[in-house]
């Protein structure tokens, strides 16, 4: 019997690799024959899935909470709140603020990318592009909320021009100091595609704009705040409709340059996998956007004390400081794009990000202040909307050839810090009207 039961588990260990229906039989009839054989083997089992769950829960733990270098920034969110809660002094609570929300930011970027691993590229990337300006959305609610209407239209304005500039300059730059044997090339339509999309932005703030300051409204103080609700719902359904051409009549509008690029692109794709599963990635942003939320609350409390105790501008701050911290995930990614020589992501990460935030989250908030009976409207003074508007030209002009270089990611970079010096000697008029 002895024999003849180690002949049968043999028979068993090496047919179950080679067909499912046969080792189902077999091991149907084992636990017929020996169910003190079989009933161990299932206690066992059920312990090892367990002790699996465990462990992935900590690699999950690890590789979101621990595994990341930036990360050792994560305390300063705690001290934050405990400075504010303790002594009051704004400087350091939004500094700390600042420093909390950057790797938040990050990893915010990070799970989505996961998540993305399990939607499909469609709606992973407008996972990306939604999750990515996450941050900054939820600084310029809780601004909103508290009648900062300034605060929100320069956050907003900054992370469009830290995108466009910073950003893309940073890739473009690296990617072309990495790859400076060959001429990195992209897709010419989807930038141009963007840069139409920017360009209509821009009309919207700028009507606004100059209507006020040429003193021409039909009702003064409310015609300004009617054609900004008015053009923000067009830019809405501008919006959705780019959606809806991008993911549904011509998805492949922003494939790859060559079929080439489009099988390396692939083979490298094959060798990246998820690491983390689809509910722990559903789960860390859930986790990662209450939190951010809660630090967004304490650095928006915090900008107007530490602009007086610094000296510094708030335009300064709002343009310059809160869009570096917000954009971290779209920087970090940017560039590495940009390294691995996958332009055409580089852009849809940077310039589809500028687009999303000037035709989707402006106009958003100026219909939530609606609701809100905030008169947030789209005008957003001269010096403002002549920034954007060079920047978009200038943006622009370096993408017409679908080519890229450092030396074009070296220009942007400069542009971008005459753009900061310019906002540093900057007196924004409206504060006191806002």
């Amino acid at each position: 019997m002895g024999s003849a039961g180690e002949k049968l588990d043999l028979e068993l260990d090496e047919e179950i690799p080679f067909s499912s229906s046969q080792g189902t039989i077999k091991i149907d009839s084992l636990h017929y024959e020996a169910p003190h054989i079989a009933s161990p083997r299932s206690y066992r089992s059920t312990r090892v899935l367990r002790k699996m769950y465990q462990i992935s829960l900590l690699r999950s733990i690890y590789i979101v909470i621990i595994k990341a270098k930036i990360n050792v920034l994560l305390p300063f969110g705690p001290l934050a709140i405990l400075l504010h809660n303790r002594t009051g002094k704004h400087t350091w609570v939004f500094f700390f603020s600042l420093l909390g929300i950057t790797p938040l930011a990050e990893r915010l970027g990070y799970v989505t990318e996961q998540l993305a691993f399990y939607t499909g590229p469609t709606v992973g990337g407008l996972l990306n592009a939604t999750f990515g300006n996450a941050t900054e959305m939820i600084i310029s609610l809780y601004a909103l909320n508290n009648g900062m209407m300034r605060v929100v239209k320069q956050s907003l304005l900054g992370s469009i021009l830290s995108n466009m500039l910073l950003v893309l300059g940073c890739a473009f730059f690296s990617g072309g100091i990495i790859h400076h044997q060959k001429v990195q090339v992209f897709n010419k339509a989807a930038a141009i595609v963007n840069s139409g999309l920017l360009l209509m932005a821009v009309m919207g703030l700028l009507f606004p704009a100059v209507l006020h300051f040429t003193h021409t409204e039909l009702h003064f103080g409310k015609s300004q705040l009617a054609l900004s609700r008015f053009s923000s719902c067009i830019m809405l359904v501008a919006y959705a409709s780019y959606l809806f051409f991008q993911l549904k009549i011509q998805p492949n509008l922003y494939s790859s340059v060559s079929e080439d690029e489009e099988h390396n692109s692939a083979d490298s794709e094959e060798e990246e996998a998820p690491e983390i599963t689809q509910w722990e990635a559903i789960g860390w942003l859930a986790v990662l956007t209450i939190w951010i939320s809660v630090l967004s609350g304490y650095l928006v409390d915090a900008i107007e004390g530490a602009s007086d105790s610094l000296n510094m501008p708030m335009s300064f701050i709002s343009v310059i400081l809160l869009p570096i911290v917000g954009n971290a995930a779209e920087h970090a990614s940017a560039i590495m794009f940009a390294m691995k020589d996958k332009l055409d992501i580089t852009l849809g990460v940077a310039i589809g990000s500028s687009t999303q935030i000037s035709m989707f989250v402006i106009p958003f908030c100026v219909v939530v202040g609606w609701f809100m009976g905030k008169p947030m409207d789209l005008n957003f003074q001269l010096f403002e909307t002549a920034t954007l508007f060079i920047t978009v030209l200038v943006v622009a002009f370096m993408l017409q050839e679908g080519t890229s270089n450092y030396f074009k990611g070296l220009m942007l970079i400069l542009c971008y810090l005459i753009v900061a010096a310019s906002f540093f000697v900057h007196v924004d008029p409206s504060n006191d009207a806002d």
